[in-house]
């Protein structure tokens, strides 16, 4: 189905999987060995290096990040698997006690009340959300999901969220909820973490977690036509691929959804476009390194970039028309990224997992928990008006307070200087910017 990938380190990463490089990817999982360093501005030297500090954070993307088959797409998240990350460096200054490396017996990553105090959502994340529902749609099942969010949302003092209260549901891309999937451990790890974002910025919210039967475009875009018809009007889809001539038929068959906001992550792989995030009818999610600072807002954030081959992905399509919304001008077809939020796996988020691995408490990184976070932003706004496009709603409020503008960090090299590299106003690796609130996420 895809063939053309975003760049040709993407292609060898996403589209092609010899055995050889099977058994190395699992063997490094099972060893815990990461396969990136930690610092936005590391070479590619450093990013390799097998050896690490106990400082130095490492990680290592997840196997659903590897597609099964030629043409299934890819998840775009990564799990660390050692080092001291933002959140755990942050914790040892404030109460003096070195944590664990990698521990599973406690969160690693940023929680809940970090993630809405970094976007300026901790009074709407109290008081609104009820009676919205988020979409979750992944490929595969996990068996564990339900049990998996009930750990994460009662460690953090969230309210139940569980099958028999009414507040999750999990089906398969019929909407059955009894004939799902087979089970998977790596996508298993990347619903985790979209169940547990949805859940950090919007925690009044109800859940759907659509399960595709495969990873393919098809299967996946049937998940997201089914869970619009079962009244999700927040939909997030943290995968993607390179793009090819089809994309605009998708996007026909599977995204246009009008008021309905249908969040894409924009990829893992550095600069380069990937789909769905090039669909015009969605909101592309780019990816930031995300730390505590002195400043008012007391956070601060870049561009997330590990390497010429890791970091946000960003870029004019080859194929999607431009939104009338989006006027930038290098660009004549589709930009990608519309906004951002963290994806960093060394300023990465808590994720609770058991299916698979040793159960208990991660760090991830990567595109896949920019776009759930951002699903949650539109929750909390409320549901869009029935003719909208939800996509829009940040270009409406594009330079003002509403949103945190991205100055600094690129992801690679690129002949017009905004498709890779921030700067004052949009630009392609981060959009307009991060949340700050949900003013720019209504419509």
């Amino acid at each position: 189905m895809r063939t053309t990938p975003p760049n040709p380190p993407a292609a060898r990463r996403r589209w092609t999987r010899s055995a050889s490089a099977a058994v190395a990817t699992a063997a490094l999982v099972l060893a815990g060995l990461g396969t990136a360093a930690a610092q936005a501005n590391a070479t590619p030297e450093a990013t390799t290096a097998a050896k690490t500090t106990s400082s130095k954070v490492t990680w290592s993307a997840t196997p659903c990040a590897t597609p099964k088959k030629k043409g299934e797409l890819a998840c775009n998240s990564l799990r660390v698997t050692g080092g001291l990350t933002a959140f755990q460096k942050q914790q040892a200054t404030k109460d003096g006690v070195t944590p664990k490396a990698a521990d599973a017996t406690s969160p690693s990553g940023y929680g809940p009340s970090n993630l809405q105090s970094a976007y300026g959502l901790t009074s709407a994340a109290a008081s609104k959300g009820s009676g919205e529902t988020i979409a979750i749609v992944d490929a595969y099942d996990d068996p564990n999901a339900e049990a998996d969010l009930a750990k994460y949302r009662s460690y953090y003092g969230l309210t139940s969220c569980t099958t028999a209260n009414g507040c999750f549901k999990k089906v398969g891309q019929t909407g059955s909820t009894t004939s799902l999937p087979a089970a998977d451990s790596g996508w298993a790890e990347e619903i985790s973490l979209d169940l547990d974002m949805a859940s950090a910025t919007c925690p009044n919210c109800s859940i759907t977690l659509v399960e595709a039967t495969s990873a393919s475009m098809a299967d996946l875009g049937t998940s997201v036509n089914e869970a619009v018809k079962l009244g999700a009007r927040f939909v997030s889809n943290s995968y993607g691929g390179s793009e090819s001539s089809s994309d605009t038929s998708y996007d026909s068959s599977y995204f246009n959804h009008p008021g309905v906001a249908i969040t894409v992550s924009a990829g893992d792989s550095a600069y380069g476009a990937e789909y769905p995030a090039a669909s015009k009818y969605v909101t592309s999610v780019g990816g930031t390194k995300l730390a505590t600072s002195s400043t008012t807002r007391g956070w601060t954030e870049s561009v997330w970039k590990t390497s010429t081959t890791e970091g946000t992905g960003s870029g004019c399509s080859k194929y999607d028309a431009k939104p009338s919304w989006q006027t930038d001008t290098g660009c004549t077809k589709r930009m990608i990224s519309d906004v951002s939020a963290v994806a960093d796996p060394a300023t990465g988020v808590s994720v609770y997992d058991s299916y698979g691995i040793t159960a208990g408490w991660y760090t991830f990184g990567g595109t896949s928990a920019s776009s759930p976070i951002i699903a949650g932003v539109y929750a909390l706004a409320g549901t869009p008006s029935s003719s909208s496009y939800p996509a829009q709603f940040p270009y409406k409020a594009a330079g003002t307070s509403a949103l945190n503008d991205v100055t600094s960090g690129n992801n690679g090299s690129c002949s017009t200087s905004y498709f890779c590299t921030a700067g004052s106003g949009y630009d392609g690796p981060t959009g307009w910017g991060t949340p700050e609130g949900t003013g720019a996420f209504t419509g």
